[in-house]
């Protein structure tokens, strides 16, 4: 028995939301925790960040970019079809508490699990500010959600295309100015949370950073999402994802995160073609 897509939304290029059926996962999860899916017998286990959680229904929502060869075939099942795993609640999920004013950073895909992570902080009595970057205007996704989950959301694209031209970065330095932040969270690409953590460091704010490296058990047996933190190797799916940003040892991460670019461009090649010869059909 697989898990049925309920609803499949293509947010924006290339980004895809899912409703799934999966009552034994939205049971017991968290704000911060993921998900391993594989999409058939042979496929790779690929982590997924839990997006949103409705669980009077046991329906749980992901958001995904189709850019290695498993998200490329998961983006061409559609409503009816079914996801053959689906594992989790898995990882920590983020420690909620009042700190008084939160910021919470969202890079790109980053968007769908600081929902998630907003709300839980709002909830719990803090001031909270969300910040979603990307690279243009066609990339944001969840505009109204993401206001409802916190006091102000600020949006930032390189272009200028929508809110802020610029970076995430940018707009963070700006809040800290004009307040004081107590806790910042940053979920997104690798350059963006150092970058984040190196302009908190100085006003040594309590900053965690939600961790995506390469995964595959999801329960700390393989090794293969080892995280330098402040000199000590941790594992992501069992220890985080999230981590004291400024202990981590971001040129190890990004550095293992290269290893296997080849061969995921030659599955890619792949999946392009396989995906050409369906439409023939």
């Amino acid at each position: 028995m697989g898990y049925k897509i309920l609803e499949k939304i293509e947010l924006c290029p290339n980004q895809y939301e899912l409703k799934i059926e999966a009552p034994y996962v939205t049971r017991n999860a968290q704000a911060g925790q993921f998900i391993i899916f594989r999409v058939e017998e042979e496929g790779e286990r690929v982590p997924i960040t839990i997006a949103d959680i409705d669980r009077e229904n046991g329906i749980l929502t992901v958001v995904f970019m189709a850019v290695g060869y498993t998200t490329k075939k998961l983006a061409m099942l559609e409503v009816g079809d079914e996801i053959l795993d689906v594992v989790g609640p898995l990882g920590k999920p983020t420690e909620i508490k009042n700190y008084g004013t939160v910021v919470c950073i969202a890079g790109g895909y980053g968007a769908a699990p600081c929902y998630l992570i907003s709300k839980a902080f709002k909830d719990a009595r803090n001031k909270v500010y969300t910040i979603m970057g990307a690279r243009n205007e066609k990339l944001i996704f969840w505009k109204d959600k993401m206001a409802q989950a916190c006091q102000k959301l600020f949006i930032t694209t390189d272009d200028g295309s929508l809110g802020h031209k610029g970076f995430v970065t940018e707009v963070l330095s700006d809040i800290m100015k004009n307040e004081k932040v107590n806790y910042v969270i940053a979920v997104g690409p690798m350059p963006m949370m150092r970058a984040v953590a190196e302009i908190t460091r100085d006003k040594q704010i309590k900053t965690e950073a939600s961790m995506n490296p390469i995964m595959i058990d999801g329960t700390g047996m393989c090794g293969a999402c080892r995280v330098t933190v402040g000199g000590e190797v941790k594992f992501a799916c069992i220890d985080g994802p999230d981590f004291d940003a400024h202990k981590i040892d971001f040129d190890e991460v990004i550095n293992r995160t290269k290893i296997y670019k080849d061969q995921e461009r030659k599955r890619c090649e792949n999946c392009n073609l396989l995906k050409q010869a369906q439409a023939v059909k």
